[in-house]
C-alpha cells in the first residue's frame, strides 16, 4: 500500500510541462494525477486521496488558478497546495495564501523547489531573507531535456535536433541516472 502523503495532483494546462513535472514526481515515488481545469481538478481530488497539489496560476480558457485553489481548499482544508506561476506578483501571492495555498513559487521552479515548499507548509519565522538558491546545471539540463522530449512525444531524434545535439549524445544522457 502506498503512503497517502505521496499522492499528488497537478493542475496545469500546458501538457508538455505537466508531463515533465509528472514524470519527475513519479521518479520520486509519487502517485500523480493531472488535471487541466478547475472542474477536472475538483473531480480528481474527490475521486482520489491526494494530499498535495501543484496549481498553475493561469489555466486554459481564462480560468484562474486562484479559483482552483479556493475550490480545492474548500473540498479538503488539509490539502497542501503550491501555486506555480510565470506571472508572479505580490497581489496574487497574497491571495493564493489567503485562499488556502501553503506556498507560491515563480517559474522556473523545479521538483526540488516544489517538494521543499511542501515541506515548509507550516512556515518558519526564523528564515533569513536571502537571494534565491541556484539549481545545479545538471538538474536544469535534465529537466530541459525531458521538457523537450515531452514536447516531441518522446521522439529522441526530434528532441536531439531541437536541443542542438547529436542523437547519440542525447541517448547517452538519458541512460545516465538523474543527478539530485
Amino acid at each position: 500500500m502506498t503512503d497517502i502523503s505521496r499522492h499528488l495532483l497537478i493542475v496545469e494546462d500546458d501538457d508538455a510541462f505537466a508531463r515533465t513535472l509528472k514524470r519527475s514526481f513519479e521518479r520520486r515515488d509519487y502517485i500523480v494525477h493531472h488535471a487541466t481545469s478547475m472542474e477536472e481538478a475538483t473531480q480528481l481530488a474527490a475521486e482520489h486521496p491526494v494530499r498535495k497539489a501543484v496549481v498553475d496560476l493561469k489555466l486554459a480558457n481564462g480560468q484562474s488558478g486562484l479559483e482552483c485553489v479556493k475550490a480545492l481548499h474548500a473540498q479538503d482544508a488539509s490539502l497542501l497546495i503550491v501555486v506555480l506561476t510565470g506571472y508572479a506578483s505580490i497581489a496574487t501571492a497574497v491571495e493564493a495564501i489567503k485562499l488556502g495555498a501553503c506556498h507560491y513559487l515563480a517559474k522556473p521552479s523545479n521538483t526540488d523547489d516544489i517538494e521543499a515548499a511542501f515541506e515548509r507548509a507550516t512556515g518558519d519565522t526564523s528564515v533569513e531573507v536571502t537571494e534565491r538558491e541556484t539549481t545545479s546545471i545538471k538538474t536544469l539540463e535534465w529537466e530541459r531535456i525531458h521538457e523537450v522530449l515531452a514536447a516531441c512525444d518522446f521522439n529522441i531524434s526530434e528532441a536531439a535536433r531541437r536541443l542542438g545535439m547529436h542523437r547519440r549524445t542525447l541517448a547517452r544522457k538519458l541512460e545516465k541516472s538523474r543527478i539530485k
